[in-house]
């Protein structure tokens, strides 16, 4: 697919995506602690903004550190962007929202949406988990589902946000599995498809291999597999 955007994914549910202006984005930076991630990419210093699905260790991951270190933007629902000021991330770095809205940023908007998975941030609650739609100004839309299973809402999501790219759960035990995560590209019916959140812990076994090929049954979404550190989308 022809884009401006580049994005490598960093292992779990990491992405490092870098918009046409040269905006560094990164969702859920589970990093130093994640055993796939490669080292050259365990602590970065190159980061414009931060955006985050829900509380949990393994998507929270380097937040505050990487904040602490650049000064870069931390977006999060609203518990959870309250959380992590009480954790210590400074006010001027946080942006809060929360389901249906959007936030502008110079080349894209992200919009929080729906995922069904549960929050919590250091044994508190921290809202509701969601999902993340960027749409890129005159490219494409990246949706990262977070952590979740099937939902009707992503018919709606096809028709509202038309995905080019989906980033799906199907590691299993914690999320959906493989054929879940398949039908998902069907409702949402996106160019591209990424698996994601397998393979960190022996407890998540969804084989995307096995994702791959229910896709192609449900969709013609193209599923690429990159392996972690790997850029998948543009030059």
């Amino acid at each position: 697919m022809d884009t401006n955007i580049k994005a490598w994914w960093l292992g779990h549910s990491a992405f490092r995506l870098e918009s046409q202006n040269g905006t560094v984005i990164y969702i859920d930076p589970f990093l130093s602690q994640n055993p796939t991630t490669p080292d050259e990419f365990k602590n970065p210093d190159d980061v414009d903004i931060i955006l985050l699905t829900h509380g949990h260790e393994d998507h929270v991951g380097d937040t505050l550190d990487i904040a602490k270190k650049t000064g870069c933007k931390v977006v999060a629902q609203v518990e959870l962007s309250h959380l992590l000021k009480k954790h210590g991330l400074d006010e001027e770095q946080r942006i809060e929202f929360n389901k249906g809205g959007s936030v502008d940023f110079e080349d894209f908007s992200v919009t929080l949406v729906n995922a069904n998975h549960s929050s919590s941030y250091q044994g508190d609650y921290a809202g509701e988990a969601g999902g993340l739609l960027l749409s890129f100004d005159d490219d494409i839309a990246f949706y990262h589902m977070g952590d979740t299973n099937i939902f009707s809402d992503l018919e709606l999501y096809r028709e509202i946000y038309r995905p080019h790219v989906v980033a799906v759960p199907m590691g299993d035990y914690y999320t959906m599995g493989p054929q879940e995560a398949a039908i998902c590209c069907e409702m949402l019916n996106p160019d591209i498809a990424v698996p994601i959140h397998y393979g960190t812990f022996p407890v998540l076994t969804g084989d995307p291999e096995e994702f791959k090929s229910f896709t192609e049954e449900y969709s013609d979404a193209d599923v690429k597999i990159p392996k972690a550190g790997e850029q998948f989308l543009g030059n």
